[in-house]
């Protein structure tokens, strides 16, 4: 059978029962006040829309996508899990053209909906540092930058990489990627961004570009000289995160093609999602979907919020 055909992928209230039990394991969650009850009064008939619940301590009235990307949402919640799952089992992503011919919506609705599974994709919790290791042993975490976006401005070719975008991403070997855009590539803004993201455990590995030079902040740092044409000497190479970089940059060139410098950060979290959750660690299509739809709460985005910068 398709994943699609799904019961929870075709009818409204099978996809509700389904998000309950996603995001209620231990009952119904009452997103004013906190209070986790199974007593949490069911309101029914003509007069209450499906799925409404009132709270018994705080008596606020909700359902299971308050306070969530899908809030006030006037399309089915079907084809959002739909919408979900798509963009989540696509390696490479889905437009937004696919997903409003597929899903039957509008282009200007697929959009908006990418936009806000995206921002379910992002883990808004203050993650752990890469290179952590078992047993407080430190491990090994890839360093190395990526640059996107059109060769030619004003339709004049540009010559160098200082107008492109800029991404730099960290990779844990065997463990997650976490990626960052960046408005310039400098020694200093890639120090705050090792500070934050890396255990001074850590091996990092780079390659012999000059912002990386003298980093004191991890507990051993090993350089490949690419110029030089060395790309492996022992473990130290930068093989595995620019394995992630070919990932994203055939997503965004085959499937985006065009993406606007203020959305980049959100291109990214998902395709670090994807990889955080690839096959290769045992997670299928369906898991994926499950860890996405986990994280809807709290995050709440409006349309002229997409707009802005993510």
């Amino acid at each position: 059978m398709s994943a699609l055909n799904q019961p929870h992928f075709q009818d409204v209230e099978k996809a509700r029962e389904y998000l309950e039990s996603l995001r209620w394991p231990n009952g119904p969650i009452c997103p004013h006040c906190g209070v986790v009850s199974p007593d949490h009064y069911r309101l029914t008939g003509a007069s209450h829309r499906p799925g409404l619940l009132k709270c018994k301590d705080c008596r606020s009235q909700f359902s299971v996508t308050v306070g969530t990307v899908f809030e006030r949402s006037k399309i089915a919640l079907n084809v959002w899990l739909q919408a979900t799952f798509l963009l989540s089992s696509s390696k490479k992503g889905m437009s937004s053209h696919q997903l409003h011919r597929t899903l039957g919506v509008t282009y200007k609705t697929a959009w908006f909906m990418s936009h806000r599974i995206r921002e379910a994709m992002t883990d808004f919790q203050t993650p752990r540092k890469l290179g952590f290791g078992p047993e407080g042993q430190g491990s090994i975490v890839e360093a190395d930058e990526t640059y996107w976006g059109n060769s030619y401005k004003d339709g004049k070719k540009i010559l160098g990489y200082r107008e492109k975008m800029k991404i730099v991403s960290l990779v844990e070997r065997g463990g997650p990627v976490r990626s960052i855009h960046v408005t310039n590539v400098t020694s200093k803004n890639i120090k705050q961004i090792l500070k934050s993201n890396v255990s001074p455990l850590a091996h990092l590995m780079t390659d012999d570009a000059p912002v990386y030079i003298g980093k004191k902040d991890v507990a051993k740092h090993s350089r490949v000289n690419h110029k030089r044409k060395e790309y492996v000497r022992g473990i130290a190479h930068t093989n595995t995160v620019e394995g992630f970089f070919s990932i994203l940059k055939r997503g965004l060139i085959g499937t985006y093609h065009h993406v606007g410098e203020q959305h980049l950060q959100r291109y990214c979290r998902e395709f670090d999602f994807r990889y955080n959750h690839r096959e290769s660690l045992g997670v299928t299509d369906h898991e994926r979907t499950s860890a996405a739809l986990r994280q809807i709460g709290g995050k709440r985005l409006t349309y002229r919020r997409t707009h802005a910068a993510a």
